[in-house]
């Protein structure tokens, strides 16, 4: 850090802007089109370097877009810090996933008689909180360590992925149960009801009654429940939990 005549540290200010960033596409890139006189300047008359934002640069898998968390993380970090989504994937891949010890215990534990292996998370490949892979990975495991019952209760995403992609989604994991040959769609819940953060607990009781209680608006199967919601003006995000 430098220093004033006085000896004392001249401050440095780290300022995030949330969505600029540099690309060279003009066509709907907000930045480009803008009048930015001062940032122009100062990128003409300051030193200055380029960082990248999303895939391996900060710890993602090649190709997987960035986020909030993921900048403010390496930023922080001043390093390259391998996100969960990245190790994840190298540990299915490499088979170490299906050894992992705590995974074996609880898919032991459910292999006994009667009793039914809950998984529940957002079914997408949108990579910010979670991924769908990695729930059929689950699947490969449950299958792998004869658990024969498997009830897969699917957080629609909406957000992170297009806003009525979630019967592409569906279609993915029945699919994977039907390659497995375990697994079955117990409930349906937009993430704004299951993945709620800001102590809503109206919304979070209506998820949590659909899975705990089997209680909540009813449909024939998941996909006729999303279909239900379309019908009625719900885009993913904002399904009502569907038993």
């Amino acid at each position: 850090m430098k220093t004033t005549g006085s000896g004392r540290p001249k401050p440095v200010v780290l300022i995030i802007l949330d969505g600029w960033g540099l690309a060279p596409d003009v066509n709907g890139n907000a930045v480009r089109r803008a009048r930015t006189p001062n940032m122009d300047r100062w990128l003409s008359e300051f030193p200055h370097t380029i960082l990248g934002c999303a895939g391996e640069d900060v710890g993602l898998v090649a190709g997987q877009m960035g986020n909030s968390n993921v900048g403010h993380l390496n930023l922080g970090a001043g390093r390259i810090v391998y996100q969960d989504l990245a190790r994840i994937n190298k540990a299915v891949a490499d088979g170490s996933f299906f050894r992992n010890p705590v995974l074996v215990e609880a898919a032991r534990r459910a292999a006994r008689p009667g009793r039914t292996l809950h998984l529940m998370g957002l079914l997408s490949p949108g990579g910010v909180h979670s991924h769908q892979d990695h729930l059929f990975a689950l699947l490969a495991l449950a299958a792998k360590r004869r658990v024969s019952r498997v009830a897969v209760h699917a957080f629609l995403d909406g957000r992170d992925v297009p806003p009525k992609s979630a019967l592409g989604y569906l279609a993915d994991l029945e699919r994977a149960v039907s390659e497995t040959g375990v697994g079955r769609p117990a409930t349906v819940s937009g993430r704004y009801y299951a993945m709620d953060r800001d102590r809503r607990w109206d919304r979070t009781e209506k998820a949590y009654l659909a899975m705990v209680a089997g209680e909540g608006r009813r449909a024939a199967s998941a996909v006729r429940a999303v279909e239900e919601a379309y019908r009625l003006g719900e885009s993913d995000e904002f399904v009502t939990p569907t038993v």
